[in-house]
């Protein structure tokens, strides 16, 4: 067995935390996966694992080897993949996570075209609304609205999303119609519970000063869908991102509020993923067909 094997025989023992596990993973042996791990610490000539007769555990050398040959093993299936997947149609499994509101009202026919121009490539979509990590949640890509953080992440963008403060025109019969970002204290302001930060509107004026109002509200959901449909019904203003209200705006069921001010500071729509030297075939043509996708959209 060569060298590469042996890493791929250790890496299992230390994931499985046993023997027979990685054995039983591999289809050999445990006195062979045991051979090969002691072959590679005589090539290295360092202990890799603490063994007792009743568990294994990696030794502080071991630990920053695996860790060092994990991502070197993860490499090599990508560039495995992306050889197999030249000259010949995408295949495989890709994980996405797209944020609820946006998922359902933008992405999903184009979402399905790609799964039929495609059909090699299992797709597994979740439509959530929470805050997922790639790695965390075992996902290849994530959209995202809002400002990233993530630096260990590559992001692509995909598009715009400002964020728009308006009210049904029968809301604003009974309660007036705010003239200044101070008028929205005296309120009701509909509350969108994951956001966990203090309830407040952030903006910008035409002058580009920017500032920021106390806000109150009795209304909490975490469906912008849910605080949309509120609104419309005349239970208070609302602060969502334009897909959710566009199409209500369009059709006067709400009005566009303040519209020399706008939400601060601005949200865009990105892709994200993680850094690998051999991005598969399957993930960059679907990040790819979000960037084609986004173009179309009707605020873009």
């Amino acid at each position: 067995m060569d060298r590469i094997s042996r890493i791929g025989v250790f890496a299992a023992v230390v994931e499985e935390q046993s023997f027979a596990g990685a054995a039983r993973r591999l289809g050999l042996t445990s006195s062979a996966v045991s051979k090969q791990v002691q072959n590679l610490e005589l090539d290295l000539k360092v202990k890799l694992l603490n063994r007792t007769t009743r568990n294994v555990s990696v030794t502080e050398e071991g630990a920053i080897y695996y860790d060092r040959a994990r991502r070197a093993l993860n490499d090599l299936a990508e560039a495995e993949n992306e050889i197999l997947e030249l000259g010949a149609h995408p295949r495989g499994p890709l994980k996405i996570s797209l944020p609820q509101g946006l998922g359902i009202t933008c992405l999903t026919e184009g979402v399905a075209r790609f799964a039929a121009t495609y059909p090699g490539v299992t797709l597994d979509v979740s439509l959530d609304d929470r805050f997922v990590d790639p790695d965390a949640d075992g996902l290849d890509v994530v959209v995202r609205i809002g400002t990233l953080k993530d630096s260990s992440l590559i992001a692509r963008r995909l598009a715009s999303c400002p964020f728009v403060l308006c009210a049904a025109p029968g809301y604003l019969e009974r309660r007036g119609v705010p003239r200044t970002p101070e008028d929205l204290a005296g309120h009701e302001v509909l509350v969108y519970s994951r956001n966990t930060s203090v309830h407040e509107w952030r903006y910008r004026d035409a002058a580009g000063e920017v500032g920021q109002v106390s806000l109150a509200g009795s209304f909490r959901s975490d469906s912008g869908e849910m605080l949309c449909q509120a609104s419309i019904a005349g239970v208070g203003i609302v602060i969502l991102p334009v897909f959710f209200v566009a199409e209500h705006l369009a059709a006067g069921r709400l009005v566009r509020l303040l519209p020399d001010h706008e939400t601060w500071p601005e949200r865009d729509i990105h892709a994200v993923f993680r850094p690998n030297r051999f991005q598969s075939t399957r993930l960059r043509l679907f990040v790819d067909h979000l960037v084609a996708m986004c173009k179309d959209l009707p605020w873009e």
